[in-house]
Parts: structure tokens; sequence; C-alpha cells
């Protein structure tokens, strides 16, 4: 019987270079929240609540155009507004993480879903992993350690940040899996409007207890503006539009440009140095993404 990923596999993709540009250019937008996010002056988690709420307005117009058969069952409003929940959760543990370590660290972490839904995956075929997916773990686990040790050496602060972002990659697996639930009898639009209405309270809540500025202060509203359409119009909505025209292998290789571009951001604006042993680390993580996408 052929496998799910042999059908992916073989599955004729034909992309243009207007595929491919949206690939890169989104990839390349999404590396860049990091470096908003420092730059607002609001809280780290207040800055992930505003990404959530500026773009809402134009996602519920986006989904009343959607052609829908009804309304959403209630099962799948449920499962939204959970997964919203999961998101928030990602958004805070991941921007606060980018308050404490180097940019190109918390882009590598903040992808580690793509791991963890590897696993996930294995667990749910009750079977162990292939060779392949042997190498993505080791991969991982080998350039996680690289990373933390270094981030260790510099400081705990730096290493508290790295423990942060890979806890926005857990969260993040549990925000995907019953947005993906969702989508399978829903328009995409809808379902980002669902999930950043569930997500936005959240994240304004938790920006609150612990005690964030919540309004811009004299950095302007600029950097929490430029956050919300870069990361969730333009970033999400290219990659939306490309990832139908390229096989996971395409996709996950496209992903280390986010990394790369973070830690080029960090050097330039805040003089965060990469040594041989940074880039390693990141080479080992990096490779073990693309092989988990694939794998995906």
């Amino acid at each position: 019987m052929t496998s799910a990923t042999e059908v992916a596999d073989k599955k004729p993709f034909a992309p243009g270079a207007w595929h491919f540009a949206a690939l890169l250019v989104g990839n390349a937008t999404l590396a860049l929240g990091p470096w908003l996010v420092r730059l607002a002056d609001t809280g780290p988690v207040a800055a992930g609540f505003w990404r959530m709420l500026l773009p809402l307005p134009l996602f519920v117009w986006l989904a009343l155009r959607e052609r829908s058969a009804g309304p959403p069952a209630r099962r799948n409003v449920v499962l939204l507004l959970t997964a919203g929940a999961f998101f928030a959760a990602d958004l805070a543990s991941w921007h606060i993480g980018i308050e404490r370590t180097r940019l190109g660290n918390a882009t590598l972490f903040g992808n580690s879903g793509s791991i963890i839904l590897m696993v996930w995956g294995l667990i749910a075929l009750r079977r162990g992993p292939s060779g392949r997916e042997w190498i993505a773990l080791a991969a991982a686990l080998g350039g996680a350690a690289v990373l933390m040790g270094r981030s260790l050496e510099i400081s705990t602060a730096t290493f508290v940040g790295d423990l942060f972002c890979v806890l926005a990659g857990i969260f993040y697996v549990f925000y995907l899996l019953p947005a993906q639930g969702a989508r399978a009898t829903m328009g995409q639009w809808s379902v980002l409007a669902l999930v950043s209405a569930s997500a936005a309270p959240v994240l304004l809540g938790i920006a609150i207890v612990l005690g964030e500025p919540v309004l811009p202060g004299a950095a302007g509203w600029l950097p929490v503006v430029a956050l919300a359409v870069s990361s969730q119009v333009i970033g999400q909505g290219l990659l939306v539009f490309a990832l139908k025209h390229f096989p996971p292998l395409i996709v996950g290789m496209a992903l280390l440009t986010q990394p790369a571009i973070a830690a080029l951001v960090g050097w330039l604006a805040f003089d965060e140095v990469l040594g041989p042993a940074d880039i390693a680390g990141m080479v080992l993580v990096s490779a073990a993404l693309v092989i988990a996408r694939q794998r995906s």
C-alpha cells in the first residue's frame, strides 16, 4: 500500500517564478519578526497582542468573502478557540524568549514544532523512527545542546531565553493540530479570524498579569504595526499562497532562510556575533528541521 509520504512525493508540482519568490519573501518577512518585537517598546507579550489584534478586521472581511455552505460547526469553533489559546501561549513564550536570547536561536527554537510534529506522527503510527528520522532527531538534540551550551556560557538569561523559545515550539504543535482539523472543512481566512479573535484577549490578559506596558511609548506605533503586517498579513499570506506549489523538502529548505536572516539582523542591529560552535549548532538544527518537514 502506498504511504501518504510517497503520495506527497509523487504529487506533480509546477511552481512558477512568482511562487518561488513568494516562498522566499514570506520566509524573509517572518524572519524580521524577532527584530520588530525588540524594537517595540510595549512588553513582548503585548507586542503579540497587537500582532493578533491589528490584522483581525482584515481576516474577518476576507472570511466573510469566502464561499461557505453555512456557519461553521460548533465543534470546529471550539477547536479553533482552543487552538487560539495555545497560539497565544506560543507567541507569549516566543516573544519573552526573543528578549532574552539571540535572534538566530529564537527563530530556530521557535520552529522546533516541526520536529515535535514528526515525533507525534511516529507515536500516532505506533512505529519507531526510520534511518533519516533518527538522523533528524540526533541532529536536533546535538544542535540544541551546542546552542544552549553556548547560551549558558554567555549568561543564564540567554539560556532561559532558549528554553522559552523551545516551549513556544511545543505550544505551537498544540495550536497546529486542532487548527488543521478545523481547516479540513473551513476556509483559511475563517480559521485565521477565529484563532486571532481567541488569541488576542489571552495575550492581553497575560501582558496585564505580567505588568507589561500595553500601549506603545516613545517608539510609537510603527514597530507593532510593522510586526502585525509583516508577520501575520505578508509573511503568512505569502506562505499560504506558495506552500501548495512545492514539495515539503523545498519548503523545509526555504525555512533555513529565517534563522540566517535573523542571525544577520542580530549581528547588524544588536552586535550578536556568532562563533564557529554557534554556526555548527544552527546547521545541525536547521538540517533536522528540513528532514522533519520532509517526513511530515
